[in-house]
């Protein structure tokens, strides 16, 4: 595949205990008791972030992809880097003013992910950081995790949209994808509808997940659907509750929008003809057979779970691949689900990646879906 990819944005180093996986937890408080010594089993050190889970998914699934994100000058930055060279990328500003930034991620078996993250240089990512001249060749220009970046959150996003308008101005297709975001924390302050109200039409491709969304769109159900500390998206009604955010999402003025609801699937839903004839050129897209198109994804079974860390960005990297290979939205969809599926079988977001191809197979020969609960 030709087409050049830049994956911009957050990148971080994640840190991962091994536990025993042959115990289930109900809750982290049966796990994490003041006092208590707890046995693990060796430690899984990966790169994490947007940059390194969806650009590097996307170079193994055969992009050419050039990746860009900020780290600082110690040793965590250091490894950070080997990493990325162990892969044949680099593309990473180093600042020696700024510390690297990590995450520990408690991944308990039958608990969702929980982590401990530190932004470090990621705070201080600006526009000026971004070599606009390399995205004159590219067909897709991706961002990933603008809540966990100071400066595209602060004074209502505008550093945020600067880069999509920029990047559009340069004749990419544009994706962007959302994190969590702490609500007691500055991120969670800010007027998150009011920065995507402006960023999304610059957006042609927007790939959040639904807890991720909601929180910023509707507070109220949020609050409602996360009481008691159980996954909202296990048993999801999407025509009740992806659809309309969806819908939002659309009116706001992006070019089509997934969102990855967890284990009840995804839902894709495309704006119309004349609005997906403004994205980039580069990505020849069938803009009648996208055009207002509504697409419900279930589940594939996984076979083997050891942690769904980084399987959204996987996800994601299956989708934007095949939308720069020409699939159509339900192809796309699909692909990125199963991919999804693939990769909770490894410790890290990379290991369980499969070859697109075979992905594509597997649905063929009848990949089991994932029964709702």
């Amino acid at each position: 595949m030709s087409k050049t990819v830049i994956c911009a944005g957050h990148i971080c180093l994640d840190i991962t205990p091994v536990f025993d996986g042959k115990r289930r937890y109900q809750a982290i408080g049966d796990l994490l008791e003041p006092g208590k010594l707890i046995d693990t089993h060796g430690v899984s050190v990966h790169t994490g972030g947007s940059v390194a889970n969806t650009g590097l998914a996307m170079k193994l699934m055969g992009c050419d992809v050039r990746l860009l994100g900020k780290v600082g000058d110690d040793a965590f930055g250091g490894i950070i880097r080997k990493i990325l060279a162990g892969y044949g990328a680099g593309g990473l500003i180093v600042d020696p003013a700024s510390e690297s930034s990590y995450s520990v991620v408690l991944a308990v078996p039958g608990i969702d992910r929980i982590f401990l993250h530190d932004p470090g240089a990621n705070d201080s990512f600006l526009p000026a950081d971004i070599p606009w001249e390399t995205l004159s060749d590219a067909a897709l220009f991706h961002f990933g995790y603008p809540p966990l970046m100071k400066q595209m959150y602060l004074d209502g996003g505008e550093n945020l949209r600067t880069i999509f308008r920029r990047a559009r101005e340069c004749g990419c297709a544009t994706s962007l994808d959302l994190a969590a975001v702490d609500p007691q924390s500055e991120a969670g302050r800010a007027d998150w509808s009011a920065i995507l109200e402006k960023t999304l039409p610059y957006v042609d491709f927007f790939v959040p997940s639904f807890e991720e969304l909601l929180w910023m769109l509707d507070r109220e159900t949020w609050a409602r659907l996360g009481e008691g500390g159980d996954d909202m998206t296990a048993a999801l009604d999407l025509s009740r509750y992806a659809v309309p955010l969806a819908e939002r999402c659309i009116a706001m003025g992006c070019g089509a929008v997934l969102i990855k609801c967890g284990l009840s699937g995804m839902y894709l839903q495309t704006a119309g003809r004349e609005r997906l004839r403004k994205i980039g050129c580069r990505i020849a897209l069938d803009t009648e057979n996208w055009a207002d198109k509504s697409v419900v994804q279930p589940c594939f079974e996984a076979e083997t779970v050891r942690s769904a860390t980084g399987a959204g960005d996987v996800s994601i990297a299956a989708f934007l691949t095949a939308v720069l290979r020409g699939e159509g939205p339900e192809r796309c969809a699909a692909l990125s689900a199963a991919e999804g599926a693939a990769s909770v079988a490894g410790i890290d977001a990379l290991s369980g990646i499969l070859p697109l191809d075979e992905c594509a197979r597997r649905i063929y020969v009848g990949w089991k879906i994932r029964e709702r609960l």
